[in-house]
């Protein structure tokens, strides 16, 4: 089958191989045709470095497609069936499933570590225990959710991760209330689901920051009050706020020195909301008296800081009640061949989100 393969860490181009299997079938398992798949900004990080990743992988997390078989003892899928891939599955079993924090249960990087590729040069991994550019894949049967049939695959592969998150750091992270004011900095497809999240809390005034124009200009779609350039944040700040800062910031970019930028546009009381993921040796500075005496929360949000089998189901109802725009997330299309042009789309900030449909 094919699949596009990313041999060394820092390389920035993929090779499409058709030499590729998907290996580990067996009980528990189940093997998806995968059909659409969104490139996310987590993927880059993951093929330069940033995220940790053993090569050589298969890129890919954000992905929908159907079950072509499933092993011995899945009971809930079925040939045939549609489904998201969720690339961080809730065992149920662990601390954090047991309090209800099912978004921090670690089964899911456990499966990052093994190998569910394979060529005639040897094995290959799949980006977070998923490997979503590729046409076919073996995961956990907790990895593939199942979703109505009505839900296009293009669609639910953006429920897979970018909606998801940007969505639920708002919905449950932040729990925005109604009449706040907020700035998203960050505005590609996470961010701009932060923004709709913001919407649908009832915030009053919601900036859009980022430093391509298309984005910002996106963002006033989706639901943003104002959209700015970084420079522009600071006039911003004090025309909205008159300088005491923003209700909630989010932080969609994942490095310090926006987290920092975002934090010095929280009001004091406020709270900052961490979204993007950054580098372990990227260290956010804060000194302990403005700690203590600003008091601004600050809350880290992993994959939409809740339940995700919940936060796929409120995402899908959402949608079908037409108050999230989920289709027009995607601005470009490829297809699995020209996955590298996908690249440079996301590179040079042209694109939202770019299907891969394979």
């Amino acid at each position: 089958m094919r699949a596009a393969v990313l041999h060394e860490i820092g390389q920035e181009k993929l090779e499409v191989l058709d030499d590729v299997e998907a290996v580990g079938f067996g009980p528990g398992k189940v093997r998806v045709r995968v059909r659409a798949t969104g490139l996310c900004h987590s993927d880059l990080s993951a093929m330069s470095g940033v995220l940790p990743q053993p090569a050589p992988f298969v890129p890919g997390h954000e992905g929908a497609g159907d079950i072509l078989e499933v092993g011995e003892g899945v009971r809930h899928l079925k040939p045939g069936d549609r489904v998201v891939l969720c690339w961080l599955p809730a065992c149920g079993a662990c601390p954090a499933c047991k309090r209800g924090q099912t978004q921090l249960c670690l089964a899911g990087f456990m499966n990052a570590g093994t190998p569910n590729f394979r060529r005639p040069g040897g094995d290959l991994f799949g980006f977070a225990g998923t490997g979503t550019f590729a046409e076919e894949v073996v995961v956990d049967a907790g990895c593939a959710v199942p979703i109505p049939q009505d839900v296009p695959f293009d669609i639910a592969a953006l429920i897979g991760c970018g909606v998801t998150t940007g969505l639920g750091a708002a919905l449950n992270t932040a729990d925005v209330e109604a009449g706040s004011s907020v700035a998203v900095i960050g505005c590609g497809g996470v961010g701009i689901s932060a923004v709709q999240g913001a919407r649908l809390k009832g915030a009053a005034e919601i900036v859009a920051v980022d430093p391509v124009a298309s984005r910002r200009e996106s963002a006033l779609r989706f639901g943003a009050t104002k959209a700015v350039s970084p420079e522009e944040l600071a006039g911003a700040k004090q025309e909205i706020t008159a300088g005491e800062g923003f209700d909630y910031v989010f932080e969609v970019v994942g490095r310090s020195a926006t987290a920092r930028t975002a934090y010095e546009n929280t009001r004091r009381g406020g709270t900052l909301v961490v979204v993007g993921a950054g580098a372990m040796d990227d260290f956010l500075q804060l000194n302990m008296f403005e700690l203590f005496f600003d008091e601004k929360r600050i809350l880290p949000s992993m994959y939409g800081g809740g339940d995700v089998l919940r936060s796929y189901e409120r995402t899908i109802a959402l949608w079908r009640a037409g108050r999230i725009d989920l289709a027009g997330l995607i601005t470009h299309r490829v297809p699995l061949a020209e996955i590298n042009e996908a690249l440079d789309q996301m590179r040079t900030g042209t694109a939202l989100r770019t299907c891969i449909e394979i």
